[in-house]
């Protein structure tokens, strides 16, 4: 991958016109400009902390390759992705332990490694009710199992970053804390738990609702349940999946009221994100409908949803789209943001001396991002114009 030394363009926060440059993989310097020849906005790259696939790949599925881990990392670069969590869900320990293998083994190139963060595992250790379980299998649905942990853990070389589990199981609180202890970061999702659970969970630990709103019981009484509590918790950030189907566009505006510097985007994508409409067989719920439109379904349920088809751009265009944010909030909540929840709450800075040269240069038409450039650790990884 070439390296790249500088790149001009318009600064995506205050619309003027800049330089950087890079050292290496990090930014050595910005420079405002009076003029360039350049139309193109930069940005950070961005991050997706909830990948299950996309464009044909799934990590979830047996046969999974290294090749095909490899394929979805370039296949995000063009869409903007530099760095995300490849995403298992709920299944045996030997179909984890196998598909951890790949990722790491993947991760031998250096820049493969690089956006590869770590790896976010969404189960099994959920609630074994048919709503909030969604399309996880429950068979394999179990309580928290730090000695399973433990065993993937050392499978996967001390890169599974975050798991998201439900806090209704008596093992959660001690689960929670030795995985904090070791660097893991917990999400709550997938849960039924009570408020007093929930409570709990945060205080032993817990960071993060797993895209709020979703996995939930199709109906709830109307207070308390448990969105409304996990909203409540101060020390809880909000994930949540903008791609007009997975929530209402009132509810994402009530999220990001709540916790405007605690909000941001994941795709929850899978790999029918960029294929045509059809039926399809997953490993995230079995036979499922993909409509023109891009919503995916569970064919047998089709009011539950069976993931995203969506790219983690989309999910920031729909936001520009509807009004519920601008252009730069959007781009944060689906870059710094994430990244700032990496780093435990610890402000990132952008284009700053010493930040990680992880950029993106796009085109702009109504709310879309046509991407121009990738920039991963200062090299190039994706040019439209290639």
């Amino acid at each position: 991958m070439e390296k790249i030394k500088c790149v001009e363009g318009i600064h995506y926060q205050s619309q003027r016109p800049i330089r950087l440059t890079f050292d290496h993989d990090l930014i050595s310097g910005m420079e405002e400009l009076e003029e360039i020849s350049s139309s193109l906005i930069i940005a950070p790259g961005l991050v997706d902390l909830q990948v299950n696939g996309f464009q044909g790949v799934d990590f979830n599925e047996p046969d999974l390759s290294v090749n095909d881990v490899v394929f979805c990392t370039e296949k995000l670069w063009e869409n903007g992705v530099t760095t995300f969590l490849p995403t298992l869900i709920t299944a045996s320990e030997q179909a984890l332990s196998d598909a951890i293998k790949k990722i790491i083994h993947a991760c031998e190139d250096p820049l493969i490694a690089a956006s590869i963060a770590g790896i976010h595992l969404e189960g099994p250790f959920i609630s074994k009710d048919a709503g909030p379980r969604g399309a996880h299998p429950l068979e394999f649905v179990q309580e928290p199992n730090w000695e399973f942990i433990s065993r993937l853990q050392k499978v996967a070389k001390g890169k599974i970053k975050l798991i998201t589990l439900s806090p209704e199981y008596e093992s959660a609180n001690d689960v929670i804390k030795k995985c904090v202890a070791e660097q893991i970061q917990i999400a709550i999702g997938h849960t039924a738990a009570k408020a007093d659970q929930l409570k709990r969970a945060a205080e032993a630990g817990a960071s993060l609702s797993t895209h709020l709103g979703n996995a939930a019981h199709l109906s709830l009484p109307r207070h308390p349940n448990y969105i409304w509590d996990q909203l409540a918790l101060d020390d809880l950030w909000t994930s949540m999946i903008s791609d007009g189907f997975h929530l209402p566009d009132a509810v994402m505006k009530v999220f990001m009221s709540v916790k405007p510097d605690k909000s941001f985007l994941v795709s929850d994508s899978t790999k029918f994100a960029g294929l045509p409409a059809g039926t399809y067989q997953s490993p995230i719920g079995g036979t499922v409908q993909l409509t023109s439109t891009g919503r995916l379904s569970m064919q047998e349920n089709p009011d539950l949803l069976a993931g995203s088809a969506a790219s983690l751009k989309s999910c920031l265009e729909y936001l520009i789209h509807a009004n519920l944010a601008t252009l730069s909030q959007a781009i944060d909540m689906a870059s710094v943001k994430p990244l700032s929840y990496l780093a435990k709450g610890e402000k990132v800075s952008v284009f700053q001396e010493g930040s990680r040269a992880d950029v993106v240069l796009f085109e702009r038409k109504t709310s879309k991002m046509m991407i121009n450039k990738t920039i991963k650790s200062g090299r190039l990884i994706y040019s439209s114009e290639i």
